[in-house]
C-alpha cells in the first residue's frame, strides 16, 4: 500500500515539473518572437512643440521634424524617432524625405533652406546606418494657405 502512494505522488511530482519545463520554454520562445519582431514608428505620439525652436512630432507612422527660424539644426531626441524608421526601412521599405518652407522672404534661399533641412534629416538616417540606396529626397515645396510659418519649416519622414 504504501508503494503505491510513493508512486502515485512520484507521478504527481513528474508531471509538475513537466508542466514548469513546459511553461519556461514557452516563455522563451515568446520572449525570443517578441524582440525580433520589427518595430512600428507609433502612429500617434506627442512631443513638445516650441515656439520658434527645433522640435519633432510623430503623427500617423509620419516624422514631422520642425526647425527654428533659418535653422536647419535637429532636435533632440530625433534619433530615437529615425531609429524606429531604420528598423521599417531594412524590411525593404524606402524612406521619405520631404522638405517643405513658408512663402515668406526670398523664395529661392527658403528652397536652399529646406534642402539643408531634408540633407540634415538624410545624414542622421546614415549615421544610423541605412544605406544611402533606401532614401529618397524630395524637392522642397512651399506652404501656402492657412497655417502657422512654424510648422511651414519642416521636414516629413516616412517609410513606403
Amino acid at each position: 500500500m504504501t508503494a503505491s502512494v510513493f508512486d502515485e505522488n512520484d507521478g504527481i511530482a513528474l508531471r509538475l515539473i513537466g508542466a514548469i519545463v513546459v511553461m519556461v520554454i514557452a516563455m522563451a520562445i515568446g520572449v525570443g518572437i517578441y524582440k525580433t519582431r520589427p518595430a512600428k514608428v507609433p502612429k500617434a505620439a506627442a512631443a513638445v512643440l516650441v515656439e520658434d525652436g527645433a522640435s519633432f512630432v510623430v503623427e500617423n507612422g509620419v516624422i514631422k521634424f520642425y526647425f527654428a527660424t533659418a535653422s536647419a539644426e535637429l532636435a533632440g531626441g530625433a534619433h530615437a524617432a529615425l531609429g524606429e524608421l531604420i528598423v521599417i526601412a531594412n524590411t525593404g521599405k524606402t524612406v521619405v524625405i520631404s522638405g517643405y518652407t513658408d512663402a515668406t522672404g526670398d523664395a529661392a534661399l527658403n528652397e536652399e533652406l529646406a534642402k539643408r533641412r531634408a540633407l540634415a534629416v538624410r545624414d542622421a538616417l546614415l549615421a544610423l546606418g541605412l544605406a544611402e540606396t533606401g532614401i529618397e529626397l524630395k524637392k522642397p515645396e512651399a506652404i501656402t494657405g492657412s497655417g502657422s510659418l512654424r510648422e511651414s519649416r519642416r521636414v516629413e519622414v516616412l517609410a513606403r
